[in-house]
Parts: C-alpha cells; sequence; structure tokens
C-alpha cells in the first residue's frame, strides 16, 4: 500500500518520514521548475497579497482614463481643493439606502475671506457604473468614453478630493503611476542586464578580469547613491523634451543600482562553473558564450528575478524623492513624486490633508513589491524544503 513498508516479520508498519521524503522528492523531480517554485510560493499568504497590488496598481495605470471619472490634466479652478466626497448608505435623515449616493458639496466664503466647502443635505446623487464621460483612447488606439463609475448631474465625485487646480487626485494618481512604474521598470531592465553580463563573465573567467571588475564594482558602490542621483538629475537642461528626460532619468537610476545584482550572480556562477555538465560542456568544445548564456545565465535566473523585484521599489523612491524636489520628472508629465511636491508646505498640509493621497500609492508600490521579492526568494529554490 502507498505509504506502507514491509517489515521482515510480515507486518505492513507506516513508512518512517524518511523514506516519505524521499518519494516526495522523486514526485518532486517529475514536475517542472516552474511548477514548483508556484506551489511553494503560494503557500507564502503575504507574497500573494504583494503580488495582487502590484497587478492592481498596474492595471490603474493602465487603464486611468477609464477608472478616472474627470479629465486628470483638465484645469477646473472652481473646484479648486475640493475634499473628498464622501459615499453614503444612509441619509441625513438615518435612512437606509441599497445604492451608493453623494451629497453635493458648496463653497462658501468665510469671515477672514478664506472659503471652505459644505455639504448640501438636500438632494441626493446617486454613483452610477459605466457611464459615459470625457473622451480618451484607450492604448493611444481605441477611442472611448466609458468610465468605471460617475454621478448624477449636478453632483461631483471625487474619491480622493481635487488639487489647487481643481484637476481629480486619484485620477491623476492613477495616471501618475504610469510614469513611476514605467521608469522603475525601465531602469530595473537596464540594471539587470548590465548586473547579469558583468556578474557572470567575472565569475565564470575568474583571475584577473575577477579581480579588475570587481574593483570596478567597489569603485561604483563606494559613491553614494542619492546625492549622485541628485547631482545628475540637477545638469539635465529643461528645454530637453519630456521623453528624453524620460529616457536620461531610468538611466540615471539604472547607473548605481546594478552592482548589487552583479555581486549576487557572481556568487552564484563562481559555484556553478565547477559543476559537472559545465564541465563536460567545455570538454565537448562549446564556447564559451554558449556556456554563459545555455548554462550559467538560466541557471541564475532566480536570483536574478528576486534582485530585479528588490530594485523596482528603491527606484519607486528615489523618483518620487528627486521629482519632490524639483528635479527629476517635470511637468506636463506628472508621477507620484510631482503630485506630492504640492505637499511642500505646511500650510497646504494644514488645510487640504488630501493633498498628501498620492503617498499611500508610493507605500502601496514598495511593500507590494518588498512582499512579492520575498515570496520569489523563497520560492527561487523549491528544493531546499526536501
Amino acid at each position: 500500500m502507498a505509504g506502507q513498508v514491509e517489515t521482515l516479520g510480515g507486518i505492513a508498519k507506516p513508512a518512517s518520514e524518511d523514506v516519505l521524503a524521499r518519494l516526495q522528492l522523486r514526485d518532486s523531480a517529475r514536475e517542472s521548475y516552474a511548477n514548483l517554485v508556484w506551489r511553494r510560493f503560494r503557500k507564502s499568504k503575504i507574497s500573494i497579497v504583494g503580488g495582487l497590488v502590484v497587478i492592481g496598481l498596474f492595471v490603474l495605470a493602465i487603464f486611468s482614463d477609464f477608472f478616472s471619472p474627470y479629465d486628470p490634466v483638465a484645469l477646473n479652478m472652481r473646484d479648486s481643493y475640493l475634499p473628498p466626497t464622501t459615499i453614503r448608505f444612509l441619509d441625513a435623515e438615518g435612512n437606509l439606502s441599497w445604492r451608493p449616493f453623494v451629497y453635493g458639496q458648496k463653497q462658501i466664503l468665510n469671515a477672514n475671506m478664506t472659503s471652505s466647502w459644505e455639504v448640501d443635505t438636500t438632494t441626493k446623487y446617486y454613483v452610477r457604473f459605466f457611464v459615459e464621460g470625457f473622451r480618451y483612447k484607450l492604448f493611444g488606439l481605441i477611442d472611448s468614453n466609458l468610465h468605471l463609475f460617475g454621478v448624477d448631474e449636478g453632483a461631483q465625485i471625487h474619491v480622493l478630493g481635487t488639487d489647487r487646480f481643481g484637476r481629480d487626485i486619484f485620477g491623476r494618481s492613477c495616471l501618475a503611476g504610469r510614469i513611476s512604474l514605467t521608469m522603475s521598470l525601465f531602469g530595473t531592465i537596464i540594471s539587470v542586464i548590465v548586473g547579469s553580463v558583468v556578474g557572470v563573465i567575472s565569475g565564470y573567467y575568474g583571475g584577473a578580469v575577477d579581480n579588475w571588475i570587481q574593483r570596478f564594482v567597489e569603485f561604483v558602490q563606494s559613491f553614494p547613491q542619492l546625492p549622485l542621483w541628485m547631482s545628475l538629475a540637477a545638469v539635465i537642461p529643461i528645454t530637453w523634451n519630456q521623453f528624453t528626460i524620460f529616457l536620461i532619468m531610468s538611466s540615471i537610476f539604472a547607473l548605481l543600482s546594478w552592482t548589487l545584482l552583479a555581486r549576487e550572480v557572481r556568487g552564484k556562477v563562481l559555484s556553478l562553473r565547477e559543476q559537472d555538465y559545465v564541465l563536460a560542456a567545455r570538454e565537448m568544445g562549446a564556447s564559451d558564450r554558449r556556456i554563459i548564456f545555455s548554462h550559467l545565465l538560466p541557471n541564475s535566473l532566480s536570483h536574478i528575478i528576486v534582485v530585479t523585484t528588490l530594485t523596482i521599489p528603491t527606484i519607486i523612491l528615489a523618483e518620487s524623492f528627486l521629482s519632490f524636489l524639483g528635479i527629476g520628472i517635470q511637468e506636463p508629465l506628472v508621477s507620484w513624486g510631482t503630485m506630492m511636491r504640492e505637499a511642500q508646505t505646511l500650510q497646504t498640509l494644514g488645510f487640504n490633508q488630501w493633498i498628501a493621497a498620492p503617498v499611500f500609492f508610493i507605500i502601496l508600490a514598495v511593500l507590494g513589491f518588498n512582499f512579492l521579492g520575498d515570496g520569489l526568494r523563497d520560492a527561487a529554490d523549491p528544493y531546499s524544503t526536501f
């Protein structure tokens, strides 16, 4: 019977833990590496949550026009600093409504010549889904005016409020994710390519090549990252077009991010180059390029994936910080850092705290990628549990 062994006395007894481990190892050998990684990764609930957060942020960024009820770049000074709209199920009299609704808001002038917004509870405006609104091009190709939610005519719904120009903060935060996430991915891709190639070459050839490469890596690591990023970003001419600035900024972020991966891959390759299959390939006359790209790099892929997921949040924070200081992404491009620039003054934060709402998108992105990276790091070696 499965899970049992025969003894000398002919009596069947439960199999020992050692035998069960061997059976599990034999069964796991039949599975592909991807299946083993996924089976172990899904055991980590926090990593699953991190992956879902990352996917959600990318969905919001890609379909930002669909999720935004109002044009995120259109100016509307009449709705300046409009506080977040409260979605209600109970009206002012305490009556329950199964349909979500909002109340209108009217602006009043205070005695000290400042203005504030007051909720008008006389009329309920129901929240509707899949409504028509401003026109946009989905993926830059498909013309559409469909939006996820909206309200009846006569009221507005701004779930995170508006900024000083009356622009919807939620819609702009979704739109800003395109720049922040894309720049971090682009910079990480450059970092991964450079770090992987340098690490493999250093570990494979060894000797003087390894020595010179590692001294150069240490030289690059000796620079303080943040001041160097700031100085390089500050010398970019503001007259350059935004796409060029985007590419240059991504390259600047990748400039100092590849050294960690190079060290990780080098250590992995130092152990792999003495394996039997690498020695056999070398004896059979395989070229160095074939050994590197067919044997060493694929077997270092787990380390590369893990470092990639941990590099992305670092670049997100760097971009947000530089844009917050005004030396990163500039208008008309919008990123989470440029949106946080409006929250620099205590006066703004004191009266309009919702201006700092984009910081929660940054926190979600950083935590999501870190949780995802931790799960991938544990799942990258599925055989360690056996």
